[in-house]
């Protein structure tokens, strides 16, 4: 399934010109002194898919030039790089191609674009997830123009669950109790949430009427995403495991599990 056709039923020879997809790395386009001086990405937070939810972002452009920014003429779309065969790109276009443009002043203007990533169509599968780039161009009201291949980058990532429960309880004080958990993430392939396997996990406790969790020991997940060790109830408190996220999955924490110990 190939998104190079997606650009064209939106925007006019110039536009297509300007942001084909390219299958290898393209080497900026340029005719004069504008420049993009920002751009910033779902408000600087990474952008988290899970399996069912279409997930609504922006893209902000800031650029600059002389005799200002011709509005209505900028334009961004979000990519991942081609898979190894070439034959798919995770893709995000524009949902309004004008945007709302604002201008910071005589020579610079802020044009923010609203994108939306449906994890059952954009990402493709499972090797999108991680750094996007966002690829804009920019016209000035001289003619200048300017396409960046590489203005940006954002974070896609497949969301992550993860749970905790801790037992028996009550329990006797010292008595060993076990906690047990699950660490899983989205899948992009199966709509499903699968466990996330062989990942560090620390096991948290905080003790009742304290505000602060302390990390007791790291715990790994088994092939399943499985979590289960062992520890000692000295005192009543709140059991939790925390992940700390990877290159493609968030960090996450599970809810307090309270123990009371007797």
């Amino acid at each position: 399934m190939q998104h190079r056709t997606t650009v064209a039923g939106l925007a006019g020879a110039l536009v297509l010109s300007a942001l084909a997809i390219p299958g290898t790395a393209q080497a900026d386009d340029a005719s004069g002194d504008i420049r993009i001086t920002k751009v910033v990405v779902n408000g600087g937070k990474d952008i988290v898919l899970g399996t069912t939810d279409v997930k609504t972002f922006t893209i902000a452009v800031t650029a600059t030039d002389d005799s200002g920014i011709l509005t209505g003429n900028t334009f961004p779309i979000l990519w991942h790089t081609p898979l190894p065969d070439g034959d798919y790109y995770g893709l995000a276009v524009p949902t309004d191609i004008a945007g709302t443009c604002v201008r910071q002043s005589v020579t610079t203007t802020t044009c923010t674009h609203t994108l939306k990533i449906n994890p059952r169509i954009h990402p493709q599968d499972n090797t999108t997830a991680g750094t996007w780039t966002v690829r804009a161009h920019v016209q000035a009201n001289d003619g200048d123009y300017l396409t960046r291949n590489s203005a940006g980058k954002a974070k896609v990532l497949r969301n992550s669950r993860l749970t905790v429960n801790a037992s028996p309880e009550p329990v006797k004080k010292n008595k060993t109790i076990t906690v047990t958990g699950a660490l899983t993430r989205a899948n992009w392939s199966t709509y499903k949430y699968g466990g996330y396997t062989k990942q560090p996990v620390k096991l948290q406790f905080r003790k009742k009427g304290t505000s602060a969790y302390k990390t007791l020991k790291t715990v790994t997940t088994d092939s399943k995403g499985l979590l289960k060790t062992t520890t000692k109830a000295t005192a009543d408190g709140y059991f939790r495991y925390s992940f700390a996220g990877t290159s493609t999955t968030p960090a996450v924490t599970s809810a307090g599990d309270y123990v009371d110990v007797k």
